[in-house]
């Protein structure tokens, strides 16, 4: 990125918004049903890689040869840099070049990382590179980059319904919503629930946790009362069963 010196244009809000969930399996889900497969780099070239640095290891430090190797090693890491940056480039390019507001996650990679399982795997896929690059494309031509509050329950929402379930392992990649019934794909959804959550900041200049009247696809104020009006039905269906039973006690 470089500076041009022309200004920049005004962020607009008019036209398609989407919402993009990172992950391991696909590098990118977006809230129109695209998945963007992780092309995992390293693993491609581990086991060169590992070759490379072997040599490297056995050569008697401060010799030409080990200077050669070492030489080996970096143009290896760097093969890995040039893919991941022009993977990354070659999607947000597109992204922001189909989209006017573009939603994702402000994640907390470094937090993440310290998951010793998942450490590898998620340091290879460059998130926070790949949020930069939406980032300044976004800014630089005119249109909208928003990121939702990391602890926003996207993958454990329903998109239609707005219930929520209690917990979701990261094994589960589709679930059936208990209440209206619409079987999800665990990342599509987690996807529209942050296009809507953005989208919902933008309209309400808020970001308190509400279930607000519909934006761009969220179900309208009659159908969460009518859920909730269920929900209520159901609870006080129960205290009156446990209410006769100690009365018959």
């Amino acid at each position: 990125m470089f500076d041009d010196g022309q200004e920049k244009p005004e962020a607009s809000t008019q036209g398609k918004a989407v919402g993009i969930d990172v992950g391991l399996t696909h590098f990118a889900i977006t809230s129109d049903g695209s998945k963007f497969d992780n092309p995992r780099f390293l693993t491609k070239h581990e086991k060169n890689l590992k070759r490379k640095q072997k040599q490297l290891s056995r050569k008697r430090k401060g010799s030409n040869n080990r200077n050669k190797a070492r030489k080996k090693v970096a143009r290896v890491h760097r093969k890995i840099t040039n893919c991941r940056e022009y993977f990354l480039h070659k999607l947000s390019r597109r992204l922001v070049d189909e989209n006017q507001v573009i939603v994702t996650e402000n994640l907390n990679v470094k937090g993440m990382m310290k998951n010793h399982c998942l450490a590898k795997a998620i340091g290879q896929v460059g998130w926070g590179m790949f949020m930069t690059m939406l980032k300044y494309k976004a800014e630089q031509d005119g249109k909208t980059y928003l990121e939702v509050d990391r602890f926003f329950p996207s993958s454990k929402t329903c998109h239609v319904c707005l219930n929520q379930v209690g917990s979701l392992p990261l094994d589960v990649r589709e679930w059936t919503c208990n209440n209206c019934h619409t079987k999800h794909d665990r990342d599509i959804n987690a996807a529209i629930n942050i296009r809507e959550e953005g989208l919902r900041h933008l309209t309400c200049g808020t970001r308190d946790k509400a279930v607000q009247r519909g934006l761009g696809g969220f179900p309208h104020e009659r159908l969460r009362q009518e859920a909730y009006r269920q929900t209520v039905s159901r609870s006080n269906r129960g205290r009156k069963k446990s209410t006769t039973a100690l009365v018959s006690g």
